[in-house]
């Protein structure tokens, strides 16, 4: 796997990664060193530091006796300079006949690890391939994922009677939703949702899950930690935020409300007039089922632990951007073909079952394909590295007025689609996608050339000499 990382850190660009640092030597600064151990030990996955690689990636390699050294002092600094201690491995690799040291740095089962003899919040992390310290919000985050709870199981309202969790949860939602009508009386219905994880019993009283809440709340403001994850829609009706036109914040969970949303949402969208059948008819801008798929990302995949913001809708005259706090777990050119992660996977599971969601791995997918088939611009995805995902949804427009950066995402997001369909993209997929003529085809070989300069997709036989008949596929299949 580190090699892995380390090819990637190469190719397209020279670039340190959060899973990889690259390192000329051994510094004589132990704090400098433990956290960069720290920031390792508690990012997900854990990640690797390479040592014989200068920081604009020149290899100059390690003999033995350097291996040797940095090899004990790193085990005296994580054993001594953290708490808790962690684990570390050793490998040296010959990467362009160069001796490299490997040295990964496992995941630590307790988080957040930080500074011996200073506090918690001397804990550090990866972003955008360095090393920072963590917000209180991350290390609030790390203390109750080392505990072993998940969010969704931990409490939104402790210790309250049945009749209060009835005022408070929407229970003939959750019977309708998750096709319970065969439960007669109070009691079997809270017994369903115990099961369920929306309350926990606790003697002859219940405690309400953030679960329940998030999915099931009345009111979202009648508990407090939860009162700003209620989903905010912002129309403008300009291309700008300068003049807010409309502003409506949900009140209840996302399981009652979404239809709800959804059906909003939709009425607030500028239309488009199409002639089908000698008539004209107004069709809405953008395809419901892809803006179902990421408003229902946008709620799930959200960082609940990022206090004060929630997920957002912004509605502009030229396009349509939906916001969750919480930095992306995949890399967004990953977003199409690579299994997807959730940080919240049992409300993701519940949501999935009630039917609110596509199933597990799809949902990009179609997405993608619901925008090509309305021949609208590619969706754009904004966050690598930062603590938001933004999913940009935007109106129609021609391929003259798209610009270099929209029509490589396009070819690139084409030639995923086709790759995860078992297809080849090819020149005239790509044309017809963009409707370009079949005269134009030097158009479309022009955005392919221009998308594989930046490593983006390659040919899918190397060997193949024919422009003509050439196939192409993602650099990572």
């Amino acid at each position: 796997m580190g090699i892995d990382f380390f090819q990637k850190s190469r190719n397209p660009l020279l670039q340190e990664l959060n899973e990889l640092d690259w390192k000329g030597g051994l510094t004589t600064d132990s704090e400098r060193i433990a956290k960069h151990l720290s920031a390792f030990s508690n990012y997900p996955g854990g990640g690797f530091m390479v040592f014989g690689v200068e920081n604009d990636g020149t290899l100059t390699g390690v003999t033995q006796e350097q291996c040797t050294e940095i090899i004990k002092k790193l085990g005296n600094i994580a054993r001594q300079n953290l708490e808790p201690g962690i684990a570390l491995d050793f490998d040296v690799v010959t990467f362009e006949n160069t001796n490299l040291l490997f040295v990964q740095i496992i995941e630590s089962d307790i988080k957040p690890v930080h500074l011996r003899g200073k506090t918690l919040n001397d804990a550090f992390t990866r972003s955008v391939g360095q090393t920072r310290k963590m917000t209180k919000d991350e290390v609030k985050r790390c203390i109750i994922q080392s505990s072993g709870e998940r969010y969704e199981e931990l409490p939104a309202l402790k210790d309250i009677s049945r009749e209060e969790v009835l005022q408070k949860i929407d229970f003939q939602a959750y019977v309708r939703l998750a096709k319970k009508n065969q439960l007669i009386g109070e009691e079997s219905l809270l017994e369903a949702m115990v099961g369920d994880g929306l309350l926990v019993r606790s003697g002859d009283s219940y405690h309400i899950t953030n679960l329940g809440a998030i999915l099931f709340a009345r009111n979202l403001p009648d508990f407090e930690h939860l009162r700003r994850k209620a989903v905010r829609v912002i129309v403008y009706g300009v291309k700008n935020r300068v003049n807010t036109q409309k502003e409506i914040e949900g009140r209840r969970g996302y399981a009652v409300g979404f239809q709800g949303l959804i059906k909003y949402v939709n009425s607030q969208l500028p239309t488009n007039e199409v002639i089908r059948d000698a008539l004209r008819m107004q069709v809405k801008m953008y395809p419901e089922l892809a803006l179902r798929e990421l408003i229902a990302n946008a709620l799930i995949h959200q960082d609940f632990f990022i206090e004060g913001t929630g997920p957002t809708i912004e509605i502009f005259s030229d396009r349509i951007e939906i916001t969750n706090p919480g930095r992306p777990l995949i890399s967004i050119n990953r977003f199409i073909d690579h299994p997807p992660k959730s940080r919240n996977e049992i409300l993701a599971s519940f949501m999935r079952r009630i039917n609110l969601c596509e199933e597990r791995g799809s949902g990009i997918d179609k997405v993608i394909f619901e925008i090509e088939f309305f021949q609208l611009p590619p969706p754009q995805f904004v966050g690598e590295n930062e603590d938001f995902l933004k999913a940009i949804l935007f109106a129609q427009k021609p391929l003259s007025e798209m610009d270099k950066t929209d029509r490589i995402r396009a070819c690139y997001q084409h030639c995923c689609l086709k790759f995860v369909s078992n297809e080849k993209m090819t020149n005239q997929s790509l044309r017809k996608r963009l409707n370009i003529s079949d005269g134009n085809y030097p158009q479309a070989s022009r955005i392919i050339d221009n998308t594989m300069r930046m490593g983006l997709i390659k040919y899918a036989d190397p060997e193949s000499t024919s422009k003509k008949f050439a196939q192409y596929i993602p650099f990572w299949a």
